[in-house]
């Protein structure tokens, strides 16, 4: 089954849209697709028919689609072609209008994307994790002692949300009582401004993110006063190629670095509880042998899929499987379909905890752009999974979760969620 798509008779209509539309007039980056969690079909069809397609109207403009696992793998790694530049558009299908273009070291190309991110990299070392896993362990622990019992409440809020910003205000050391300021300009720098949205408009969106630069301009000249500690700002501010940056890249970075780490990590959260409540013989497998969490983290991460693309823009004119893609042409790949690739993934529609090779997935990218946090995300899951298990015989999950409205993070908004009094 497809998820959480709860009938077989929507899943058949579905299926016959799908089938029926034109090719031509297939728009897979639609974010109400993705609200509705009616994608789906629409990329099982690309992989067979049209792996590498060509979207004309769009609201994003005209794009490509890339869709199948290794095609992806191709393509991510080959940045003679392909380029991740701000400059030229960055790595999200929606264009953003020069002026407002902010680089970062994931929307650079060799060789200054190195440099960059080699400054932050020493946050994710083996031996700085054993150190995070002990903050992490007792925060969880006191976020799921203090979890309502008998009552319905959203998993979302009290759960993933706060202890993903619990971990990013650790990383950047933060002052604590904001801390969910990083989560509100996270969504902000992903959101697309509508009547429905967080923002209304474009200016009320870059107003927020003037203010988060505003808010960490004045922490960095702090740390600048400081000597070198272990926080990601610190790390920064005192690292020879991220100094000097520039407001555009700096807030860039910044964006990188807080949607990074609350995204993946808070999507994926609680889409692991999303996915056991509606395999239930996996929950039951996972009670009696907690052991199977090793496994449970990857395939989780690769049934959720919390960023759902990335993007490209083409260099030169190329062919690319028997496809001609021009000069400036902007090349999506769709992590979201080539998780469900069955060319590269046994049963890619089957939720399997003790999957033989759970980490076979794109969630995190491929090549030089590979999250630089995976390791840390994976470490964050296992726990709180740990402590779960430890606590709580069940969770029930008592509603439909709310999505959000974007093609590019894969998220839940909300997940009701009931533990046994």
């Amino acid at each position: 089954m497809h998820g959480t798509i709860e009938s077989a008779a929507k899943l058949d209509a579905l299926r016959e849209r799908a089938s029926s539309l034109p090719l031509e007039r297939f728009d897979p980056g639609d974010p109400e697709l993705f609200r509705t969690d009616t994608f789906w079909p629409y990329f099982d069809r690309l992989r067979r028919e049209d792996p590498v397609h060509y979207c004309k109207d769009s609201m994003f403009g005209p794009y490509w689609s890339v869709t199948r696992y290794n095609d992806i793998m191709e393509i991510e790694t080959n940045h003679s072609v392909f380029s991740s530049a701000s400059s030229l558009g960055g790595i999200t299908i929606r264009d953003i209008d020069p002026d407002l273009r902010r680089e970062s070291f994931i929307s650079m190309d060799p060789p200054r994307h190195a440099a960059q991110r080699k400054t932050v990299a020493p946050m994710f070392t083996p031996t700085h994790l054993d150190n995070l896993a002990l903050n992490i362990r007792e925060r969880s622990a006191e976020c799921l002692d203090n979890l309502p019992r008998g009552e319905v409440f959203d998993w979302v809020d009290r759960v993933s949300i706060e202890l993903t910003t619990q971990m990013l205000a650790v990383l950047f050391d933060f002052p604590w009582d904001d801390r969910r300021k990083l989560t509100r300009w996270s969504d902000i720098a992903t959101t697309i401004p509508g009547p429905d949205g967080l923002v209304a408009t474009e200016d009320e969106r870059q107003a927020e993110l003037t203010e988060c630069a505003g808010y960490f301009a004045r922490l960095w000249k702090e740390r600048i006063a400081q000597p070198p500690k272990s926080d990601l700002l610190s790390m920064m501010a005192h690292g020879a190629a991220t100094r000097d940056m520039d407001a555009k890249n700096f807030l860039g970075n910044l964006v990188l670095l807080i949607v990074g780490g609350n995204d993946t990590t808070r999507n994926t959260m609680s889409g692991s509880l999303h996915a056991l409540s509606q395999h239930p013989e996996q929950y039951r497998k996972l009670r009696e042998n907690p052991a199977l969490l090793d496994s449970f983290v990857p395939e989780v991460i690769r049934w959720q899929t919390p960023l759902a693309h990335m993007r490209r823009t083409a260099l030169a004119d190329f062919e690319f499987r028997g496809k001609q893609i021009r000069k400036g042409d902007k090349v999506v790949m769709w992590y979201v379909s080539g998780n469900r690739d069955a060319e590269a993934i046994e049963k890619p529609y089957d939720f399997i905890i003790d999957r033989a090779r759970p980490r076979t997935h794109l969630s995190f990218g491929f090549g030089i752009h590979r999250c630089v946090g995976l390791r840390l995300a994976e470490l964050q899951l296992k726990i709180i999974w740990e402590e779960i298990l430890r606590r709580f015989d069940h969770i029930d999950v008592v509603g439909e979760p709310k999505r959000v409205y974007s093609s590019f993070v894969k998220g839940l908004e909300t997940l009701p969620v009931k533990i046994a009094a």
